[in-house]
């Protein structure tokens, strides 16, 4: 929260775009692998991987949010605030330094299940009400309901 307030109050970041949660479950275990950046990039037309020469380096906690702020004046410029928490662990809510975050906050509870501490009205937006889980989480059960057309019985 305080660097939020900073943010916006010393630094004139007054508009936040969105808030961008992320869950990293499973990030850096056995058999993660991905792209080696190079100065020369990689062919996009040749896919390949880079095996399992580098692991990714550990992350703080299981979920990130990132806020992205810009700043509208002469001199604009953006930045992304980013908070770390474990399952379970809320993060602040900063709807009280910028208003737009009241939906932003309920989307990354409804879908991810941030506890968002202090937000006026955290219930979910897009998921019905009784919709068990959330479903952008990594370890969400992958399946669906199946699909009724209106000429079958």
């Amino acid at each position: 929260m305080e660097a939020a307030l900073h943010l916006r109050d010393e630094l004139g970041f007054d508009f936040l775009s969105d808030i961008s949660p992320t869950d990293y479950h499973g990030w850096g275990a056995k058999g993660v692998s991905g792209y080696i950046g190079t100065p020369s990039g990689r062919d996009i037309h040749r896919p390949s991987t880079s095996g399992l020469q580098q692991l990714p380096a550990p992350k703080p906690s299981r979920f990130s949010v990132s806020y992205h702020l810009l700043r509208i004046a002469d001199d604009p410029a953006r930045v992304r605030l980013q908070v770390w928490a474990d399952d379970g662990e809320p993060v602040p809510s900063v709807v009280s330094v910028w208003p737009t975050a009241d939906w932003h906050e309920r989307e990354a509870y409804d879908l991810m299940g941030i506890r968002i501490e202090g937000h006026p009205n955290l219930t979910r937006i897009l998921m019905d009400d009784d919709w068990e889980g959330h479903p952008l989480r990594k370890d969400y059960p992958i399946g669906g309901e199946p699909v009724r057309f209106s000429g079958e019985e």
